[in-house]
Formats: C-alpha cells, sequence, structure tokens
C-alpha cells in the first residue's frame, strides 16, 4: 500500500487539474487528418499500425487517452471494447493512441478489463502523433489529451469529441458514424 500510495495522490491531483481544465481540440471536422504510424499492439501482438491502410478499409476513430493503465483511460478502453461489434457493422475500426505508460500497452491491449484483444492501441512516442492532433494533456506535458477523432476515408476529420471525462467518447463517435453513414443514403433518396 506504502508503494501505492504515491501513485493513487498523483492520479487524484491529475484528476482534480484535468476536472477544472476543458481539453480543447484544435482540429475540426472538414480539416486533413494527419497521417500517421506507429509501433502498435492487438492482444499483445506487435506490428506497425498506420492510417492510411486503416483508412483503405473504412472510417477509423482514432481516440486519444492520458496512458495506460490508469483509471480513466481503463474506463475508456473498457467501453471502446464493449462497443466495438457496433462500430464494426458501421465499417469503421478504433486505434487507440497514447503517450503515456508505452511499456505496458502489450498488457493493455490483451486484458478483458481494458482492450480485451478487440482493438489496437498504439504508442506515440515523444507524443509526436498527439502533437500533430493537438491532443497533448497541458497539465501533464508528454502525454496524450483524451480527445477522439472520426476520420472519414477521404482522410478528414468527420467529428471530434474532446473531454477528460472518458464516458461519453464512445457514444460521441458512434453517433457521429451513424450520421456520416447516413448521408451517402440521404443523397441517393434526394437525387430520385
Amino acid at each position: 500500500m506504502r508503494r501505492l500510495l504515491p501513485v493513487l495522490i498523483a492520479e487524484t491531483l491529475l484528476l482534480a487539474a484535468t476536472v477544472t481544465t476543458p481539453a480543447l481540440a484544435a482540429l475540426k471536422s472538414g480539416d486533413k487528418a494527419p497521417d500517421f504510424t506507429a509501433p502498435a499492439y492487438l492482444a499483445a501482438k506487435p506490428f506497425t499500425y498506420s492510417l492510411a491502410d486503416a483508412l483503405k478499409k473504412g472510417p477509423v476513430v482514432v481516440y486519444f487517452f492520458p496512458a495506460a493503465h490508469t483509471s480513466g483511460c481503463n474506463v475508456e478502453a473498457h467501453l471502446f471494447s464493449e462497443a466495438i461489434d457496433q462500430f464494426k457493422a458501421q465499417h469503421a475500426s478504433v486505434i487507440g493512441v497514447t503517450a503515456g505508460n508505452t511499456d505496458q500497452l502489450a498488457d493493455f491491449s490483451k486484458e478483458t478489463e481494458h482492450c480485451g484483444g478487440k482493438f489496437p492501441v498504439a504508442a506515440d512516442a515523444g507524443a509526436k502523433i498527439a502533437g500533430q492532433y493537438d491532443a497533448l494533456l497541458k497539465m501533464k506535458p508528454g502525454w496524450s489529451d483524451r480527445t477522439s477523432y472520426l476520420v472519414g476515408t477521404d482522410g478528414r476529420i468527420a467529428a471530434v469529441h474532446s473531454d477528460l471525462s472518458p464516458k461519453a467518447h464512445v457514444q460521441s463517435m458512434l453517433d457521429a458514424l451513424k450520421a456520416m453513414n447516413a448521408k451517402p443514403a440521404a443523397k441517393k433518396t434526394a437525387a430520385k
């Protein structure tokens, strides 16, 4: 318990700071999503993730989170894991990206209470990808903020949800994905 106390104090202070500081994403709908490749894990198996390759198969939810094995990030990963079939039904994939605790991503990617091997997580050494997406945690330099982006197959941002609370990210991205997928059907109906 004595070894856990400093970790619990640090997480409590981080949470207190995040509650009073809103997260703001600079990239907006319609902006070009920065392309990236990164070392990643799916069910503890390492591979190189490529956003460009993933977009060839369908839209991608790129969600940034502060660090593996921290309370809010555990909740968010679990919520994405529980909803992964809904994303797949909309022909989309999910990738979690973090600059924090990257040495723990292999385990984080396979643990049932987190990703459960259902979607990959990528290591963002030095928060370079998060910097391109303006998803940096202001009160903890070098860590990712909690920001989710829906990237369409055209490589453009279709939706953004930036909130340090992990609870609404999944539903926000699902709603945006359903709306995006409904647009072509609406255009076809209008053309008839």
